[in-house]
């Protein structure tokens, strides 16, 4: 992985400060985490702007599951929170953003699969998410996605996850497709729909905000396997340290407790067959 590395010197003093870099030690040593970093360098996390819960920024704060493993990530790595450059990583632009340089790693509810592995590589899975389903928090009627006959199931414009119940499990399912997930929940509370989906920890967060605490709640009958991962270059020799940091994560209890505090208010419970997960080898 290839960091920044900002230093500011006067014109005079620039034949110095080359000279010093040229000797001595400072920069990426490609270590496994927790080494110190000089003082000037950066790490570049590539997370979601607008998912809460998971990856959202509100002013100059940012927030959710996401933020809180790279924040985990980057500190074994030797960046203190000072040291994290957020940078915006929207779905469609994350393969380019690593093989450009533009980011060190992305956190945003990235999925590992085989396609996306051809361009750049993954550590992790740090969270093994599912497809699933959101209500009003007193709808006893939808248990799982063959409930949804006849009814109106909202997703965003281009996602394929609601065109999925219709082929798979409920053909007279009425689809309705929104901007944004936060309008399919605005449209589940006026009851224009009777129900939101995409993965369920993407839906918790939905929930767990302050305007939606108690409304809603996720179904919690998961029927697709998601793993979540931290994208990294192909040239990027991270991918073990990464994997030691989350599986420390896990160990010491941090992972829980980010899980939980982005979640609660959704009654939402991860999967437990799934999670924690467990990193997979380094490719």
């Amino acid at each position: 992985m290839k960091f920044r590395k900002s230093v500011v010197v006067t014109a005079l003093a620039a034949t110095a400060a080359l000279s010093l870099s040229a000797c001595g030690g400072g920069g990426d040593s490609g270590g496994s985490g927790g080494s110190s970093q000089a003082g000037g360098d950066t790490l570049r996390v590539g997370i979601k702007y607008d998912q809460p819960g998971l990856g959202f920024k509100d002013g100059d704060t940012y927030s959710g599951f996401d933020v809180d493993v790279a924040r985990y990530i980057a500190k074994e790595l030797g960046y203190p929170e000072d040291k994290i450059e957020w940078v915006e990583s929207p779905s469609a632009n994350r393969e380019n953003m690593l093989s450009n340089g533009q980011v060190d790693m992305i956190v945003a509810t990235y999925s590992i699969t085989d396609a996306r592995k051809q361009t750049v590589n993954f550590a992790g899975p740090y969270f093994v998410a599912g497809q699933d389903l959101l209500v009003k928090a007193d709808n006893t009627d939808i248990k799982g996605p063959e409930d949804l006959e006849g009814k109106n199931l909202c997703s965003v414009t281009g996602s394929t996850s609601a065109q999925k119940i219709k082929d798979k499990y409920a053909g007279s399912v009425n689809l309705v497709e929104q901007g944004g997930y936060a309008d399919c929940v605005t449209m589940l509370g006026s009851g224009g729909v009777d129900a939101v989906t995409t993965d369920d920890i993407i839906l918790a967060g939905l929930a767990a905000t302050d305007a939606n605490k108690g409304k809603f709640k996720v179904v919690g009958a998961p029927f697709t396997e998601e793993k979540y991962g931290v994208g990294i270059p192909k040239d990027s020799d991270k991918c073990q340290a990464i994997n030691d940091a989350i599986t420390k994560m896990v160990d010491d209890g941090s992972w829980e407790k980010a899980v939980t505090s982005n979640t609660q208010g959704a009654d939402y419970k991860y999967n437990t067959k799934l999670n924690p997960p467990k990193p997979e080898p380094c490719s």
